[in-house]
């Protein structure tokens, strides 16, 4: 069913383009941004009178396709961005769904709270946010965003609102499911007490895996936060080689710190070059001769300027690595990036994420950045977490290499999978349906039909991810 026009229309949507945030695919559809729950019921009932399907978007920060759907009615949530009451001396929060983590700590910091579980960008929102349960640099102690939510209403796909808490089997479905069940509009969440706005945070070098998985093991049970650089392009008996950095929270109160003006990244660097126009400079170095000397000039600054000291950082400047350069994602272009980020149980990390380490060298096909962070468990429906830890990698897309990188990505799948692994939907652009079927298994596949089911009915909810993953199905 294709066309621009809809027989039956609302005076706020758009025809647009709409793409995902790597910025190597896209589709085009109808977009509406309601300010309302009942303009999204307004919304679904259109969807079913001119029969398309609705994709659920938030902030559009899913890297692949999982926030678009060619031809379907798409919902917009950033719209719906009030925060409904904020509790300083219990920390509980209530939100709309479209308000962004950089909404969260802005408005909950001066009173000494910080959110749970951030992301390495402000820039989510809270319904995509617990769509795909996001996970940050302190998973492996902390858990994922909906481990600190209390409660959420969403709406089925008939325009039903039902309230679930953490005592109802279907809120750990709802949260994970990434918008194919329904459409979460409120939530209330326990934020984090802190003393004050500064982290205190500890560098260390890592010549190799080895020293990686030492670095983790080492500060996994008495620190806050976790996670370590990666140098993809190192060889040999400098595999594995990058940065590792363990952070705490300060006991001392300092309210100073605790200002906004505090935390906000600064706009220039130096002193007097515009950060704005740094991505330009990125993009000439966005290749992989470039890329190595970027890698291998972070490894050697890591491993003598700083390194084994303890230093402090704003809590913003540490969480938010991915907003201190704006634009940076324009370095990729005009073929986008995929970030791919796989799981594996801690004692087949070090052998897997070292052999997808030499299948990218052999394919001359290396990600261009490495992170590597520790995780624990959930209960949650598509829960992506492991005992054991998550590689995340960014690979430059083009024309030339698209086939190759699809490649190198499914042989990468088959050694997670052999390893018990798992996958993140919110940073994948590559995975085939057998991969999320052995990932999820019979029994969780069974589970999410019979929600599907029993919440959506007519399969309106649906994604470019969730038709290519066979988790929904094009009508015929």
């Amino acid at each position: 069913m294709s066309g621009r026009s809809l027989p039956i229309e609302l005076d706020y949507g758009y025809f647009e383009t709409v793409q995902g945030y790597g910025q190597s695919t896209y589709g085009q559809s109808w977009v509406y941004r309601p300010a309302r729950v009942d303009e999204i019921r307004e919304v679904l009932q259109l969807a079913k009178q001119n029969g398309r399907r609705v994709c659920l978007r938030g902030s559009g920060r899913s890297y692949g396709d999982a926030n678009y759907l060619e031809e379907s009615i798409t919902i917009d949530i950033t719209r719906m961005d009030r925060i409904l009451s904020w509790d300083r001396t219990t920390g509980i929060l209530e939100a709309e769904a479209g308000v962004t983590i950089e909404d969260m700590w802005r408005h909950v910091l001066e009173d000494g709270y910080w959110p749970p579980v951030v992301t390495g960008t402000m820039y989510p929102c809270l319904g995509g946010a617990l769509g795909m349960n996001v996970h940050g640099k302190n998973n492996y102690c902390r858990g994922t965003l909906g481990e600190h939510v209390l409660e959420i209403d969403v709406l089925n796909a008939n325009g039903e609102l039902k309230t679930l808490t953490p005592r109802d089997e279907e809120f750990f479905a709802i949260v994970s499911s990434a918008g194919l069940l329904g459409i979460i509009t409120r939530v209330k969440i326990q934020m984090h007490a802190v003393n004050s706005g500064d982290l205190k945070v500890w560098a260390e070098s890592a010549d190799d895996w080895r020293e990686q998985f030492e670095l983790f093991e080492k500060f996994e049970h008495n620190s806050d936060y976790m996670v370590s650089w990666v140098d993809c392009f190192g060889r040999g008996a400098q595999a594995g080689r990058g940065l590792f950095h363990a952070a705490w929270y300060k006991e001392t109160l300092d309210p100073k710190s605790l200002k906004e003006e505090k935390q906000d990244l600064p706009s220039l660097i130096l002193g007097f070059f515009p950060k704005s126009m740094l991505w330009k400079i990125l993009k000439k170095f966005c290749n992989r001769t470039g890329m190595r000397f970027v890698n291998w000039a972070k490894y050697v600054s890591g491993s003598t300027l700083g390194n084994n000291k303890m230093h402090d950082q704003s809590l913003v400047a540490f969480s938010f690595l991915l907003d201190y350069v704006p634009d940076w994602r324009r370095a990729y272009e005009p073929g986008g990036f995929i970030q791919y980020q796989t799981f594996v149980p801690k004692e087949h990390a070090r052998r897997v994420f070292s052999r997808q380490v030499e299948l990218q060298q052999e394919a001359k096909l290396e990600s261009f950045l490495g992170v590597l962070k520790r995780h624990r468990p959930d209960n949650f429906l598509f829960s992506h977490a492991v005992d054991g830890y998550s590689f995340a990698l960014d690979f430059k897309v083009t024309q030339k290499n698209r086939e190759r990188l699809w490649k190198l990505a499914h042989q990468m799948n088959d050694l997670v999978l052999e390893a018990g692994g798992r996958f993140y939907l919110a940073k994948d652009s590559t995975l085939r349906p057998e991969d999320v079927a052995q990932w999820l298994g019979p029994e969780k596949m069974a589970r999410y039909k019979a929600l599907k089911s029993e919440w959506d009915p007519e399969g309106i909810f649906a994604t470019a991810q969730s038709d290519r993953l066979g988790l929904t199905h094009r009508p015929r």
